[in-house]
């Protein structure tokens, strides 16, 4: 008598038990490559690196940050050319603040491009303590800038574009409003000339060769 083949009922299961377990390695091989078709880490739901200007601001004595990064595009004959620009401001939040725009064709190259331009550009701002020593109203364009001094704890009640402007210099109470325009770099601009234009009252009274009168609480103890 034959001897019974493979293909009885009782061998079928052990001979389709290696081939259930390829559907698993197929799904993992495709996890480890990331993302959507196999373009790594980053794109398709994988995790998101932080850029290297963030990375470099934790161990450095300046505070860079990015206001506006803008994409434009040339039509060649081969196609459409992509070109990044991007405005970033720069301060020592010690009251020295400056303002670059860097263009590339990648966007990390241009946000380097716009670190290196306003740390060349840094300007002294006039500070008293954690606030501004008196008002300050500037135009830029279409953007107008409004800032007020505040009482210590007040924090900055200001929007984006002007709370980051104010957070690379150093102040931490004042009050400001933003009319006309809203371009980023319009009114950057509008808010770090406003704080170019403020003084101080010892500077005032050097400039003019008068001499401070004490407080008259002073004065009378």
């Amino acid at each position: 008598m034959s001897e019974p083949t493979t293909n009885s009922p009782e061998a079928a299961p052990d001979a389709v038990a290696p081939v259930a377990a390829a559907p698993e390695q197929r799904t993992e091989q495709r996890g480890d490559r990331g993302g959507r078709g196999g373009r790594g880490p980053g794109r398709g739901g994988g995790p998101r690196r932080r850029n290297d200007s963030d990375q470099n601001n934790e161990n450095s004595e300046f505070s860079e940050k990015v206001l506006f990064i803008n994409r434009s595009a040339k039509v060649v004959k081969g196609g459409r050319r992509f070109s990044f620009s991007a405005l970033v401001v720069t301060g020592d939040r010690k009251g020295k603040i400056g303002i670059g725009l860097g263009k590339a064709a990648e966007v990390s190259e241009a946000i380097k491009k716009g670190g290196e331009a306003s740390k060349q550009n840094m300007l002294a701002v006039s500070i008293s303590g954690s606030t501004i020593p008196h008002d300050a109203y500037c135009a830029f364009d279409g953007a107008k800038v409004l800032l007020r001094p505040a009482s210590p704890g007040t924090g900055l009640i200001a929007g984006k574009t002007v709370r980051a402007v104010l957070e690379t210099v150093g102040i931490k109470d004042v009050l400001s409003k933003s009319l006309g325009s809203k371009n980023a770099a319009n009114v950057a601009k509008a808010t770090i000339s406003a704080l170019l234009s403020l003084r101080l009252r010892e500077d005032v009274a050097k400039r003019r060769g008068v001499e401070l009168r004490a407080p008259k609480a002073a004065a009378a103890a």
